[in-house]
């Protein structure tokens, strides 16, 4: 595995390179074939509360990107919090390829899903008729002064999945949502992380 430090607004000592690479070799224990790992060190200066370090880890394993990243006021213990983040999701992706091998998951298409309830992936269905959804911005207050709104825009290459599959990259990212293609209907989707570990799918009809 390949290991790529880079450094923001401070040089990065030896030291912390030896105690990166030491620490790294626990990745390959828990990612399959895993072909990089990129560190990135970001010093953010603040007035009121000083020295920040962010910690940002990308790993790179076939079919997968795995993300993590953390804040400390050090760069060391800021590694160790997203370090330990970066493993608990490489275990998990673990723990599913194994299920898969197993023969104990098979991948269900968008009418089975629905049809339980999305039991089998923790996945609930948006209630648009619930007073949180339906009245959300409706009861919001209207600012005095006039404030423009700034969208920032990305853009990705569209890749078709079952919910369960986007889900799954969701939580190795460590995103709250993930836009994908529906392999089962080839409809725009997204899936979202809601309270406790259960997720919503919202989809876009033609």
């Amino acid at each position: 595995m390949e290991l790529r430090i880079s450094a923001r607004n401070l040089t990065v000592s030896e030291r912390f390179k030896e105690y990166v690479s030491d620490k790294s070799g626990k990745v390959s224990q828990h990612a399959h074939k895993p072909q990089e790992l990129n560190i990135k060190v970001t010093r953010h200066e603040h007035r009121s509360a000083g020295v920040e370090d962010q910690v940002e880890l990308t790993v790179y394993v076939p079919g997968h990107v795995v993300r993590a990243e953390a804040r400390s006021n050090d760069k060391f213990s800021a590694f160790d919090m997203a370090f330990s983040k970066l493993l608990e999701r490489l275990r998990r992706a673990s723990d599913k390829q194994k299920i898969r091998r197993g023969g104990g998951h098979k991948n269900l298409g968008v009418s089975e899903l629905t049809a339980a309830d999305f039991a089998q992936i923790d996945i609930k269905p948006i209630d648009i008729d619930a007073p949180d959804v339906a009245h959300e911005h409706s009861q919001a207050p209207v600012p005095e002064e006039f404030s423009p709104v700034v969208i920032r825009s990305k853009e990705f290459e569209a890749e078709s999945m079952s919910p369960e599959d986007a889900v799954t990259k969701m939580e190795l990212v460590g995103h709250d949502f993930f836009l994908f293609i529906d392999s089962a209907t080839s409809r725009p989707s997204v899936v979202y992380r809601r309270k406790g570990w259960n997720y919503g799918l919202i989809s876009l009809s033609q």
